[in-house]
């Protein structure tokens, strides 16, 4: 005889709060996934998969020890492998409780002055798994302070060519008022060609006396060799580049220029007159450039749009300096596209805090996103090879 059974299904709004609200769940696709990256950093480092027989083997695996790591999800247990003549070591766990704790330490610090909810304060148990004691909140954020401190003050070795440049702004409260203020990012190309994030600092906004105190502060940590740099066109950064590198070459960045570009037509418009200023800035070179660029203007005649043209005549020609690079180097250093992933990451943090309760916990969260990305750039592939004409290509997401 058969059994009648009963088909138990849950509704999608069932299934998403069971998701989204278990924390086993989500602490066990965390662990999963940060074993696998140690599984794979050790098969790196040995060069050869288990059991397998290779002349690029480095060493013999020599069994694993437990390590645990604190998440926002729980406290986690790791598997660490063992190499025979214990060389392995892994950036791992550094580099990931270095961004936790400046994600925990904003909140925890928001809490503490009073300016949060008590919504946060039941995130903050949560991340850390406890309630935590302002002594242990201090110690935890001095600490972190002052590694990251010692990150920004860093002596700078060897020659950068390239700078790539940008600021982005969140809000900070100030003498109990809320203000936008800017985050100034500077990033080096090595004569090696690995990049690396040479200076975060926070100003009241991209002001000419701001960015002279960032460009004066990388130069006596030893800032030299800058040949080129690209950022978008503020004219208190313009300025303060070129009195501190009067012999720099400076590249508008040809995104923000398309932007600006497309700000002067309606939508409609705009469609059809991007289609030639991306023409003008995929030129092969130079004067093919400056031909596109002469066509475009009398169009914008043509059509009574005397004032566009006037623009576009006199300020693309900075757009131009990136011909003066190896012609290899010339897609990745004519924007500060190359920033996009690091800014997608610190706003997706800092929309999490909304408002910063001080400059010192935006700095901290900002300082500790950067130094990661930093490591990484620096330990990862070349991103520009300055001795031949080819390069390593990365995805990019954002194109002209």
């Amino acid at each position: 005889m058969a059994q009648n059974t009963q088909e138990v299904k849950l509704q999608p709004s069932e299934i998403q709060e069971v998701l989204m609200n278990e924390r086993e769940f989500l602490r066990q696709i965390v662990q999963e996934g940060l074993q696998q990256i140690l599984e794979s950093e050790f098969e790196e480092f040995i060069g050869a998969a288990p059991h397998e027989r290779t002349q690029s083997r480095r060493g013999y695996r020599n069994g694993r020890y437990s390590r645990k790591l604190k998440t926002r999800v729980g406290t986690i247990e790791l598997e660490v492998l063992r190499d025979r003549a214990g060389e392995f070591s892994t950036e791992l766990f550094a580099r990931y409780q270095r961004s936790e704790q400046a994600f925990v330490g904003t909140l925890l610090e928001m809490y503490l002055q009073g300016v949060s909810t008590r919504k946060v304060k039941r995130v903050v148990e949560q991340l850390c798994g406890e309630s935590l004691s302002r002594s242990t909140v201090s110690n935890l954020v001095r600490r972190l302070d002052e590694t990251l401190k010692r990150w920004r003050e860093r002596r700078l070795e060897g020659e950068y060519p390239y700078l790539v440049i940008d600021a982005r702004y969140e809000d900070i409260r100030d003498n109990g008022v809320v203000k936008s203020k800017a985050v100034l990012l500077v990033v080096g190309i090595k004569r090696s060609g690995y990049r690396e994030v040479l200076s975060v600092e926070i100003g009241d906004s991209e002001s000419y006396e701001s960015w002279r105190r960032v460009f004066q502060g990388l130069k006596e940590r030893g800032l030299r060799g800058v040949k080129y740099a690209v950022s978008d066109e503020h004219k208190g950064l313009v300025q303060a580049l070129k009195q501190e590198f009067y012999d720099v070459s400076w590249q508008r960045c040809q995104v923000h220029f398309l932007r600006n570009f497309l700000g002067k037509f309606s939508r409609r418009e705009g469609k059809e007159y991007v289609k030639w200023l991306q023409d003008i800035f995929g030129a092969p070179e130079i004067e093919t450039a400056r031909e596109r660029k002469r066509l475009l203007v009398e169009k914008l005649i043509s059509a009574k749009k005397d004032r566009i043209a006037d623009w576009l005549d006199e300020e693309i020609e900075a757009c131009f300096t990136v011909y003066s690079l190896p012609e290899s180097h010339r897609r990745r250093m004519r924007s500060t596209n190359m920033l996009e992933r690091l800014n997608q990451e610190i706003r997706r943090r800092s929309q999490v805090v909304r408002i910063f309760p001080n400059e010192a916990s935006c700095l901290r969260l900002v300082s500790a996103l950067c130094m990661e990305y930093s490591e990484e750039w620096l330990t990862g592939y070349k991103y520009l090879d300055m001795d031949s004409p080819k390069e390593e290509e990365e995805p990019s997401s954002t194109h002209l």
